[in-house]
Parts: structure tokens; C-alpha cells; sequence
């Protein structure tokens, strides 16, 4: 009998670091893939991303309603109560083996804390990163201790895990599944990214995201309003700004977001989603990734892109060298980009290496399903590190 595994996705961010293991899970004998979309997927404002899963040909075995319209602490905290209930329900019905999830979000808490009490076995991909200036370090953490098996994306991941009291066993280095992406998927040219995504922008560009540093509560509207200042400070490069994600205060930075591209016509261009194609095409093609992104700190560099990290959003993950911090202030942003843009720092970012694996990390996670213990209802046992 085939085993079950069921991939839960909330984001068009966090579906785009997975396709490829979604796409591996499909086509390994004696798996079967199930799929739950719910969070962003399911909301016209950020664009109904789970269009794209169906698009790739993807069946969607459950939709988890969650997302409530109103994105401050209580509303979030109100969500993650509708998506335990709503995975609980999706969990009963499709009776997975394996539950795997992908980071550290709240939708993917929920579908973790559903399946831990249901006893169903919980994988978990990214665990024992740490960035320090959001929510998600802690939910990250918590999942981590839910979770049976570890899916790591480098040595010292693998090491932090471990020190939560997780089994060495259970947890395993496979890389970042990002980065199948780079080594699979044929990037576009800048007209065919254009053309695809029905962009209308002028190189030279800078790619933008800017998310909530959810830790720094209100903040995050000062910090972006520092960012569009240091951008306007470059009236040569163009701006093109994926929106933020529905973390407490996003659709605020989005309204900021909107309001930057319609007083700035043919300069500046917000979109809600690239996909997964074009943003990787537009990321090649851009002078420099601006913002506080995780693709900025994974993605970017195995491009041989620059990277200006603007605040704590990163704050504790393993950067390469050709990420520079900054904070956020103008003054300081300002600074980094243009070391980003010099051609000695260019030559150094077209060199760097990535710090998070060799683009297999999928191939790898597929196979360990096959073989891994994953008995309903089976006991955890506290790992304590050698002195």
C-alpha cells in the first residue's frame, strides 16, 4: 500500500520552494501525494495562488479556509484558531501518513498542531534557521518540536535542531529546495519576462519585497517608508515590488505599496505575484534584490545577484558574501545599495557560492519519505547534546 504524504502550502512564496518536491513526491513509486492549500492561496487580494498549483496540474485534495480580512495581532491570532479547527477536518478526511510542511508561518503552525494531536507523523522543511526579527522564529521552533523528521538546509541548521533535543537520526541536511528551482526551471529573458508577466519596466532595475518585521509591531510602515525614500535617491533604476505577505500589518505596507507605484508611472510597478518563473527571471535580470526577503538571502546569491538586507526580517540567517546589511534608514539604505551596485561588489556577487546546498534538495526529501518510520501515535524522545 502506498504511502500518503500530504503537503500543506499557504503562500505563493512558500509553494514556489516547494513545486519541486511536490513534483518529486508525484513521481516516486510507492508515494501517493495529497496536497492542502490555504492562507494567501485562498484570498482574492493576494491574488488566489492556488490557481497556479491547478495550473501546474496539481490536485488540491483540501482547501483551509483561514484567513480572516483583518491583519492585526488579534485578527492573526483569530486565524490560527479557524485554520486548527479547518485542518483538524481536511487531516480526518484524507487520512495522511505524513504531513510535510514547509517553514515557519502561521498557517503552517496550525497544520502542524492539527496533526501532532491527530498522532500523525509531521516532516518539516527549513527547521533550525532563526530570524530574529519576526513572529515566524518562534513558530518555527515550536514546529520544529511537533515535528518527527527534519529536512535542513545547512550543517549549522542541522546542528540547532539537534540542540532543541531532536533525535541526529531524524534530522537531515538535504540543502534548500529553493534552489531546485535555479537549476530546473529555464529563466526567461528580459523580454520574455516581460512579455509573460505583462511588465512594462526599463532596465536598469532593482527587485523589492518588503514584509513586516512582524517582532517590531507598527514599525514596519517606517521602514518601508525609508526604503522608498533611499529608491527614489536612484531616479535612474527602476523599481518593480512584489507585495507583502498577510503577516499583522501586511495590507498596510501593500496600500503603501500601491499608493509608491501610482505616484511614480513607468518607474515603479507593484504586482502581487510572479509566479515562481518569473520571479527567478526577474531576480537574474535586476541589478540588485532590495528588501527583507528570504530569496534575497538563498536564492539571490546561488545567481550571483546582490543582496541589500534592509532590517531584522533576516536577521540571524547564514548570509553569503554578497549580502550586505543595512538598516532601516534611509541614510543607510542609500549606502547599500550603492556598494551593491559598484562593479567590484557586482564581480564579487557573480562569484559567491551558496551556503544553502546543490540544488537536490527535493530528489532527497522524496527518497527519505519512502523509508522513514512514520507510525501514527509513535513517542518522541528528548535528545540531550553531549557536554
Amino acid at each position: 500500500m502506498n504511502r500518503k504524504i500530504c503537503v500543506v502550502t499557504g503562500t505563493r512564496a512558500e509553494y514556489g520552494l516547494l513545486y519541486w518536491v511536490i513534483e518529486s513526491i508525484r513521481r516516486t513509486p510507492g508515494l501517493d501525494l495529497q496536497i492542502i492549500a490555504c492562507g494567501m492561496h485562498l484570498a482574492p487580494e493576494f491574488g488566489l495562488t492556488y490557481r497556479e498549483i491547478e495550473a501546474d496540474g496539481f490536485h488540491i485534495d483540501a482547501k483551509v479556509d483561514m484567513l480572516l480580512s483583518s491583519d492585526t495581532p488579534t485578527g492573526v491570532a483569530k486565524s490560527i484558531g479557524l485554520g486548527i479547527i479547518g485542518f483538524a477536518d481536511a487531516f480526518a478526511r484524507l487520512e495522511p501518513d505524513v504531513v510535510l510542511v514547509l517553514g515557519d508561518r502561521f498557517e503552517i503552525l496550525c497544520a502542524t498542531q492539527s496533526a501532532f494531536v491527530a498522532g500523525i507523523c509531521v516532516a518539516h522543511i527549513s527547521g533550525g534557521e532563526v530570524t530574529e526579527g519576526a513572529l515566524d522564529d518562534s513558530f518555527r521552533h515550536c514546529i520544529t518540536k511537533m515535528a518527527r523528521y527534519h529536512f535542513v538546509a545547512a550543517d549549522a541548521y542541522r546542528r540547532r535542531v539537534i540542540q532543541l533535543g531532536e533525535q541526529p537520526d531524524c534530522v537531515f541536511n538535504v540543502g534548500d529546495p529553493g534552489l531546485d528551482n535555479i537549476a530546473r526551471l529555464p529563466i526567461l529573458d528580459f523580454a520574455e519576462l516581460c512579455v509573460s508577466a505583462g511588465l512594462h519596466i526599463a532596465k536598469p532595475y532593482f527587485l523589492v519585497t518588503f514584509h513586516p518585521a512582524t517582532s517590531d509591531g507598527p514599525k514596519a510602515e517606517f521602514g518601508l517608508q525609508a526604503l522608498i525614500e533611499a529608491l527614489n535617491e536612484f531616479p535612474d533604476y527602476g523599481v518593480l515590488l512584489t507585495k507583502s505577505n498577510a503577516d499583522a500589518g501586511g495590507r498596510a505596507l501593500n496600500d503603501m505599496i500601491d499608493a509608491y507605484a501610482m505616484s511614480s508611472p513607468g518607474r515603479v510597478v507593484s504586482v502581487t505575484s510572479l509566479g515562481r518563473l518569473g520571479y527567478l527571471s526577474a531576480m537574474k535580470h535586476c541589478a540588485a534584490v532590495v528588501g527583507n526577503s528570504s530569496s534575497g538571502i538563498v536564492e539571490a546569491p546561488a545567481m550571483g545577484v546582490p543582496t541589500v538586507n534592509v532590517g531584522t526580517r533576516q536577521q540571524g540567517r547564514l548570509k553569503a558574501s554578497s549580502v550586505i546589511d543595512c538598516a532601516e534608514e534611509r541614510t543607510s539604505i542609500v549606502e547599500a545599495i550603492t556598494r551593491a551596485l559598484t562593479p567590484e561588489f557586482r564581480r564579487l556577487a557573480g562569484t559567491t557560492r551558496s551556503l544553502y546546498g546543490n540544488c537536490d534538495a527535493s530528489t532527497l526529501i522524496a527518497r527519505k519519505l519512502t523509508t522513514l518510520a512514520v507510525e501514527r501515535w509513535s513517542p518522541k524522545r528528548f535528545y540531550d547534546c553531549p557536554n
